[in-house]
């Protein structure tokens, strides 16, 4: 690195968001839940090597991605490619088990694989809704503000991309201001633009003014997601995208949104063997484009209303599919991304709530190790709910506790504590309370634990009234300690946005 990049990069760090100190990620500390024994694993790698290689997935649109694999010897016929069986997988070993993302912010970098869980915000939705102005199409103004409070939530550990679609920018130029937002407003890490190769291609040149050539070089400082096309189909923007990311030796994710019954077949174990063999070739894909690059294997798969069509979350076989999807990815030796805080209602209410936590305990319990969707969803992903990213957070917060696992030192199994407590007294004032009490336990702002007097009296808040009260005071807290952007690096910025807007043809659709 220069001694100009460098001193840039140290001026970064040193950012006034130390005052918002917390762990960039999570380690895990407590065991994979091991939903499946070896036989019926092994029973699902098989349907996934059986898909590859008699069944075959379709690459339409790219020319460039089929040379691809027909250099590397699969069985190309038309745009349908076929892999003999071992080839994915080894194609795949050169695939980092564990990786860095660094953010501009040093200290904010996050460590991807492994043991490691990382937790970002909803992706995608077109609408948001907030107590006051209800629901309405997401703005460029509403995308800022959600990544500032995504930086300001010390659960949240990265940015993810589009924490609402701002619908006030023409469609071919908002890409560069989302991802300007995430460099301007926050020093998390954030995913890159992938919905066209242009797009994509632009992402990673701002990613360069941002870092710096060489430091990029050798280093993930931004990721795509994408999506695949189930069933078994891999269009021109997963191909492109990976192309642009992985060429330049940043990260990618795939994962197949697959809705049984839809997009897959409707019994789960043949859902989850398909992901698997989509998300596979991908990733095999993605090492021919360049060895080494990071790859992360996602699972999107949920059941769906057999009577009305629509997607449902929190139920028992997309639960399950999150079991097993982590322990398929480990197998395999990639890192694993999964769906978060999924539901299909369209307030933060009790059913966010129950769906919330169920699809959210399986995504920590399999093994994920990055969680998109970790905050904010509602309404299936249409919608970015203000309240639900504050109420999502907070739970966040008891999962880190957690995967931290019991502490098992002597302070934590108390002996001291039986010091100055007799038989039928209590440990409300003994010396190892007095040590303990403050972090003993989570503490969980958005649940409340007053009396109904005090409460009552208070206002009778419920939650959602409270986290409206959270995120709006969040908001006048970001400007004492938001985070500085180099003046040259931030005019580079925006010179660059200009001169792509200037060339590209302003289009709403």
């Amino acid at each position: 690195m220069s001694e100009r990049a460098s001193r840039r990069r140290s001026s970064r760090g040193r950012s006034k968001a130390s005052a918002l100190a917390a762990p960039a990620y999570i380690t895990r500390q407590i065991p994979f839940y091991e939903f499946l024994g070896e036989e019926n694993l092994v029973k699902i790698e098989e349907q996934a090597d059986w898909i590859i290689q008699e069944v075959g997935l379709e690459f339409r649109e790219d020319p460039v991605a089929l040379e691809i694999w027909k250099k590397a010897g699969a069985d190309v016929k038309g745009t349908r490619v076929r892999a003999p069986k071992g080839m994915i997988r080894e194609l795949c070993q050169t695939a980092p088990t564990e990786f860095t993302q660094h953010s501009r912010n040093p200290a904010r970098s996050v460590r991807i694989g492994g043991k490691n869980v990382v937790f970002t915000t909803v992706y995608g939705p077109p609408f948001v809704r907030d107590l006051e102005k209800g629901r309405r199409y997401g703005t460029i103004e509403d995308l800022q503000k959600l990544v500032k409070l995504t930086y300001m939530l010390p659960s949240l550990h990265h940015g993810g991309h589009v924490p609402c679609e701002p619908c006030d920018i023409p469609v071919t130029h908002r890409h560069l201001d989302i991802v300007y937002a995430h460099m301007k407003y926050s020093d998390k890490p954030f995913f890159g633009s992938i919905t066209e190769k242009s797009r994509a291609q632009d992402s990673v040149d701002m990613a360069r003014i941002l870092y710096g050539s060489e430091f990029m070089e050798n280093n993930c400082v931004i990721m795509g997601n994408v999506n695949t096309n189930s069933p078994l189909l891999v269009d021109r923007v997963v191909t492109e995208a990976i192309q642009v990311y992985c060429g330049a030796n940043q990260g990618i994710i795939v994962a197949p949104f697959i809705l049984g019954g839809a997009m897959g077949p409707v019994t789960t174990a043949a859902s989850i063997a398909q992901a698997f063999a989509e998300a596979m070739m991908c990733g095999a894909f993605s090492q021919l484009v360049r060895p080494g690059a990071p790859f992360v294997l996602g699972n999107f798969l949920s059941s769906m209303s057999l009577k009305s069509g629509a997607p449902t979350f929190g139920t028992p076989e997309p639960v399950m599919s999150n079991y097993v999807i982590g322990q398929l990815a480990r197998r395999l030796g990639v890192p694993m991304r999964c769906g978060g805080s999924l539901t299909a209602s369209k307030v933060t209410d009790a059913q966010s709530a129950a769906e919330s936590a169920d699809s959210m305990l399986s995504t920590v319990l399999g093994g994920a190790n990055i969680v998109v969707h970790a905050a904010g969803w509602l309404e299936g992903g249409l919608c970015a709910g203000y309240e639900k990213l504050i109420v999502d957070a907070d739970r966040l917060g008891g999962y880190k506790v957690m995967l931290e696992g019991l502490p098992m030192d002597d302070n934590s199994l108390g002996k001291a504590a039986y010091d100055d407590v007799e038989p039928g007294g209590h440990f409300l004032g003994s010396a190892h309370t007095m040590q303990n009490y403050s972090t003993a336990y989570y503490d969980a702002e958005m649940s409340d634990s007053k009396s109904c007097e005090q409460w009552e009296e208070d206002g009778s808040q419920d939650t959602e009234q409270r986290a409206f009260e959270r995120w709006n005071k969040l908001l006048e807290d970001y400007e004492t300690v938001k985070p500085e952007l180099d003046a040259d690096i931030d005019g580079a910025l925006l010179d660059f946005i200009a001169r792509r807007k200037m060339d590209i043809e302003e289009r709403w659709y």
